[in-house]
């Protein structure tokens, strides 16, 4: 490459490397105002309730514990 190429090649990065932090910049701003809005509160509908109650043992029933191996046998 000639001392030309070199100097064009810089010049495109650095024509490159202005235009994304001009972006960066601006999805900042973007991102700063976003987070400065008051953000609506989740809706109930969108709650789920778990209730206190144990499960019924049935549903475990023929279940591996899972990195543990299988129930009533020693682990390897």
């Amino acid at each position: 490459m000639s001392l030309q190429d070199d100097v064009t090649a810089v010049k495109r990065c650095l024509d490159d490397l202005v235009r994304t932090v001009g972006r960066l910049e601006q999805n900042l701003a973007l991102l700063r105002e976003n987070e400065s809005r008051p953000q609506p509160a989740g809706r109930v509908e969108d709650l789920v309730t778990i209730p206190d109650t144990p499960y019924n043992s049935a549903l475990w029933t023929d279940s591996d514990d899972e990195g543990l191996g299988v129930r009533d046998r020693r682990a390897p």
